[in-house]
């Protein structure tokens, strides 16, 4: 279904402050009450919105390294994919995993508290999973932007 401007409204505010009670909402969308929680509802329903959570402070909870690393497989086989995705899933310091095309195979996005946890993780996880040819590490140095809000326009 086609999203009109008070979907994207809905989605546009929920996106900024998922905490938003119905009728502030509802308020801010322009609408009563009940349509506003029953578009909300559709919204859902359909996938548009896939959850609500809490966004937390990596720095505050002592998350103070952001690595980017790309993956090198030294093949496809199921069961090289297989151990990496295993291992991907079992690690909560692995927020993102891509598959992706050009040089490497995968990009991971790794949060860990220190660089020596970082080393720690690389060389006593990662890198002995079998199928790992290599991987290259960027550390971000410092964070210009982060948002979770999709463009809706």
């Amino acid at each position: 279904m086609a999203l009109d401007r008070y979907d994207r409204t809905i989605l546009e505010c929920l996106q900024r402050n998922g905490r938003l009670s119905n009728r502030d909402l509802a308020e801010q969308v322009g609408l009563s009450a009940a349509p506003c929680w029953r578009r909300v509802k559709r919204l859902e329903e359909e996938g548009y919105i896939e959850d609500y959570i809490a966004q937390l402070n990596p720095r505050t909870l002592g998350l103070q390294v952001s690595a980017f690393a790309e993956v090198s497989l030294d093949n496809h086989h199921g069961s090289t994919l297989a151990a990496f995705n295993k291992m991907v899933e079992s690690c909560p310091q692995i927020l993102e995993c891509h598959s992706v095309s050009g040089q490497c195979d995968y990009f991971l996005k790794i949060v860990e508290r220190d660089m020596a946890s970082y080393e720690s993780f690389l060389s006593g996880t990662l890198l002995q999973i079998k199928g790992i040819r290599s991987v290259s590490t960027m550390f971000s140095l410092k964070q210009s932007k982060l948002t979770r809000e999709l463009p809706l326009g």
